[in-house]
């Protein structure tokens, strides 16, 4: 069996997961960053208590993000619910929806985070392995070409360390942008499903 050839698959296994990571990464940073930005702008300006969508700035609205996708659904359903606690229903599902696209992804962070250090303690067994069966052929003629095998083999280990240690602190850091868009967008969920006691503009 030829160990030196599953040691350099594991290497390039390795590199597409670093390219996946990266990629994975810089699309959800562009993601939180603008969900982030135009939550917390449309929670201040949103009032209180809120009967339609023309009472919010339609520049805010009509933005493709959570927020206002969010805000967009509850105000369209909203008058056709009667009871106090169908509204909480439509708030709690549209909350769940919005969710799940918040964290959309990051379970790909997850399992590179997990895999990677397998990965590469498979990589270094796998050069060890090799470099033992050359050991085992010709014998110690050289022992700088075995303390070189070693090396490169221990090298898969420490590369699978870093990618998880990379890809654990934007695993981290995505959780707390979710966590903080999380807090906006029940906030506006909750102005949302507040109706503002007015009809046509007068008080009830």
């Amino acid at each position: 069996m030829d160990y030196e050839k599953f040691h350099q698959i594991t290497f390039y296994v390795m590199y597409g997961v670093i390219a996946i990571a990266i990629t994975v990464i810089v699309e959800r940073l562009i993601f939180y960053a603008v969900n982030l930005r135009h939550a917390a702008e449309l929670t201040a300006a949103m009032p209180r208590e809120i009967e339609c969508l023309t009472d919010l700035p339609q520049p805010l609205i009509n933005r493709d993000s959570v927020g206002a996708q969010a805000v967009r659904e509850m105000l369209d359903v909203r008058h056709l619910l009667a009871e106090p606690g169908d509204v909480e229903d439509l708030s709690e599902a549209i909350y769940i929806a919005m969710k799940a696209k918040l964290v959309s992804r990051l379970w790909i962070l997850d399992t590179v985070v997990t895999a990677a250090p397998l990965l590469g303690l498979l990589g270094t067994i796998f050069g060890i392995i090799d470099t033992f069966s050359v050991l085992a052929q010709s014998g110690i003629s050289d022992p700088s070409a075995v303390s070189k095998g070693i090396g490169t083999a221990l090298f898969a280990t420490a590369l699978g360390i870093g990618i998880a240690v990379f890809g654990l602190v934007f695993y981290n850091l995505f959780n707390e942008k979710v966590s903080r868009i999380d807090d906006y967008l029940k906030i506006l969920l909750l102005r949302a499903g507040t109706r503002s006691g007015r009809q046509n503009g007068k008080p009830l």
